[in-house]
This record gives structure tokens, C-alpha cells and sequence, in this order.
């Protein structure tokens, strides 16, 4: 499909949105963010626009917002992260290079919702201990408290089969955009196609509210996930990285 870097950078905004940290403020037009707990994205700077002219002192300020919290400083960065040099800057500060994600697109096309999908406006108890239950347990209690603060249009998603359910996904709604959020399958059950009738849910629900492109990230060493996602008809646009400086946790904890 053809992408602009506007609508690359539209996506990334709402991928922020519809994971929002529990704590935020603005830094020269980064989002500093921090929740606690095992999340890399809702503990990092969000990068997609800055606003001031220099870079090392807006850098100064992220590092002492997370040094106050005893939390390891970390940056989330992709293609058109601003400024185009910050990581050149981080890299020379000895931030390290750490998980990679991608982000994947598809044209949103109107089709009928799966039969063994069902959506809701809240995220029930059997939703929960699917997802929750697919993540570590150092995200578990802050993630059950993001799930409760993502902002509307939203819905989540579950495929049944059995009388139970055995996959979970989110979609949250940004004008022409969606993007595709809590992806988990029960061990027992994959490899079966309901992750992939969760994803057709989704698109079907999006693309009746208007959204013309479906959007979603995937850690980059994942395979078996970008296998699915290629499957369903998701391209990859761009790249994502983490980075992190843990020595200036340990260089100086004081609260």
C-alpha cells in the first residue's frame, strides 16, 4: 500500500494514545512517560515531534524526571523520530540499542465479522485472563491498569470457540486510522486461526467506523507473529527501537 510519512507518523501518535502511561509531561515536545512495572512503552519518551533547539538539555531533563522515579532512563524511537540526530546523541550518552519493534499497515476493508469473534465496549474478566495472562508478571499490574484508562472509540475482542475464549486483541479508533493492540492466544490453542479471526473482528469493526488503514507493532525477533501479520496482510512501514541507560539508575537512585 502506498505510506506517506505523515501517515507513518499519524500511526506512532496513536500508538501512543491507545497505550497511555500512567504518568506524562511534555518535554520540549517528547512525551516523557511512566507507569511502573515491566512496560517498555508506557516507561519511555515518546520522540515523534520536538519543539526546542536543544537536544542535550531536553535529554538532561528526561534523565532527571527518571532518576527522581529510581527508573531506568528510556527512549522509544522509529524512522522519523525528531530530532533526525537524537540517536547519535543517546548512543554517545551510552544508551544501549534494545528491543526492536516494527510497525506493520494494511488497507482497512469492510467485511462481515467472524462468527467465533465478539467485541465489547470494557475488557470482561475471560478477556483478561487471556491477555494478562500471556504477559510477564512485572506488566500484569500496571498493564490491567492501562487496559482501564485506553481513551474511546475502543473495543476489545475475543474469539470463542467451545464456550470459552481462546484469543484477545484491542482496536482503538483515530479518525482514518486504527491500530490493532493486546494480541494473546492461549498456549493450547494456537496455531488453530483464531488470532487470525481476532484480526479479521477487528478490521470489520474499523473499517465500519471509517478507518481506511489498520495498524499494529510487533517485536521484530517474533517470527511466528510477523508470519501471522504478513499472513492477514500487514506490510511493514517502519521501524521502532528501545533505548535504554540503566547506569543512570545506578549512578544515582536518590529519590
Amino acid at each position: 500500500m502506498q505510506t506517506t510519512a505523515d501517515d507513518v507518523r499519524a500511526i506512532e501518535r496513536l500508538h501512543v494514545r491507545a497505550w497511555p502511561a500512567l504518568e506524562t509531561a511534555e518535554v520540549h515536545g517528547w512525551l516523557w512517560r511512566y507507569s511502573g512495572g515491566g512496560s517498555q512503552r508506557a516507561n519511555s519518551v515518546s520522540t515523534v515531534q520536538f519543539s526546542g533547539d536543544d537536544p542535550a538539555a531536553a535529554l538532561d531533563d528526561v534523565e532527571a524526571r527518571y532518576r527522581s522515579r529510581g527508573a531506568i532512563a528510556r527512549f522509544h524511537t522509529y524512522d522519523l523520530t525528531s530530532p533526525s540526530g537524537l540517536t547519535g546523541l543517546l548512543a554517545a550518552r551510552g544508551y544501549a540499542d534494545g528491543e526492536t519493534t516494527v510497525t506493520m499497515m494494511k488497507p482497512a476493508r469492510s467485511r462481515e465479522l467472524p462468527a467465533d469473534v465478539e467485541f465489547a465496549e470494557r475488557a470482561g474478566a475471560d478477556w483478561r485472563e487471556i491477555y494478562l495472562g500471556a504477559i510477564t508478571e512485572s506488566r500484569r499490574a500496571v498493564n490491567a491498569r492501562i487496559i482501564d484508562s485506553i481513551p474511546p472509540p475502543r473495543a476489545w475482542f475475543s474469539c470463542r470457540r467451545g464456550g470459552r475464549v481462546i484469543a484477545t486483541g484491542l482496536g482503538v479508533v483515530d479518525g482514518e486510522f486504527a491500530v490493532v493492540e493486546c494480541m494473546a492466544t492461549r498456549a493450547e490453542a494456537r496455531r488453530q486461526g483464531a488470532a487470525s479471526s481476532v484480526l479479521a473482528g477487528i478490521e470489520a469493526w474499523a473499517a465500519a467506523r471509517g478507518v481506511r488503514t489498520l495498524a499494529l507493532q510487533a517485536v521484530a525477533a517474533n517470527a511466528p507473529a510477523l508470519a501471522l501479520y504478513r499472513g492477514s496482510g500487514f506490510a511493514p512501514v517502519a521501524t521502532n527501537r528501545f533505548w535504554s541507560r540503566i547506569k543512570e539508575v545506578a549512578s544515582d537512585s536518590r529519590p
